[in-house]
């Protein structure tokens, strides 16, 4: 299933949401800036390596602070080609602007950046040895999802249905971000039955920790007051 808008008013201009896009792009362009050799570099530089992370913490680790701790960060402004940044920006657009309106434009990018942290960390704990760099927004992006899920469950999300034939429908959000998260988990469970899941790129723990995390706390931030509805 593919969201192409939802229908839940809003109340605030999403100016972090529109910045986030706008910071993501201008990474993303940057990287098709760099030779192929350039680019790996890169990536292995600010992407997040779980090996370099749980090496840190071992005795005498020769990973420094920064190659260890700050790609949990860095790693959520990269992305791995075009597909993966407009699906993730896209999604970002339908959601974050409703769960910004709530938060409030500095509490958004806080718990735009803690979700995404999260879903690092949560991919870390399932690729503990895994030496290729997991990069893109998909954690923090799956942190606003699970924040909507439980602030916005009956709004209306406009959904592409694949199934013999394509169908556009109205489905309650509940079920569109619903449905994503459970293919998420399942796809994360499958993976590491078959101990695969050391996997570089995008990864589905990730979205799963990501989820959970605002799932679990958007309720613990305070919502800020509406002083004007969006549009009439």
């Amino acid at each position: 299933m593919l969201p192409l808008k939802d229908d839940q008013p809003r109340f605030s201009t999403p100016f972090v949401t529109y910045f986030l896009i706008a910071a993501n792009t201008l990474v993303f362009l940057f990287q098709l800036s760099m030779s192929p050799r350039a680019q790996r570099i890169f990536d292995f530089q600010f992407g997040l390596v779980p090996a370099n992370f749980t090496a840190f913490f071992q005795p005498h680790s020769h990973i420094a602070a920064d190659a260890a701790l700050l790609p949990l960060l860095t790693s959520m402004f990269l992305h791995g080609g075009w597909l993966h940044i407009i699906s993730n920006m896209w999604v970002l657009l339908i959601f974050g602007d409703n769960v910004e309106d709530h938060l409030g434009h500095g509490l958004y990018l806080g718990f735009y950046l803690l979700g995404g942290v999260t879903g690092g960390l949560v991919h870390v704990l399932f690729n503990l040895s895994s030496t290729l760099p997991t990069v893109g927004a998909s954690g923090a992006i799956a942190a606003i999802m699970g924040a909507y899920f439980v602030l916005y469950p009956r709004g209306r999300v406009l959904t592409l249905v694949p199934f013999l034939f394509v169908f556009f429908l109205w489905l309650p959000a509940w079920v569109v971000l619903g449905y994503w998260f459970v293919v998420q988990f399942l796809s994360g469970a499958a993976s590491a039955i078959s101990q695969a899941g050391t996997a570089g790129g995008v990864a589905v723990w990730a979205h799963v920790g990501g989820f959970i995390f605002g799932l679990a706390l958007i309720r613990l931030f305070p919502s800020r007051t509406r002083r004007y509805r969006f549009g009439a």
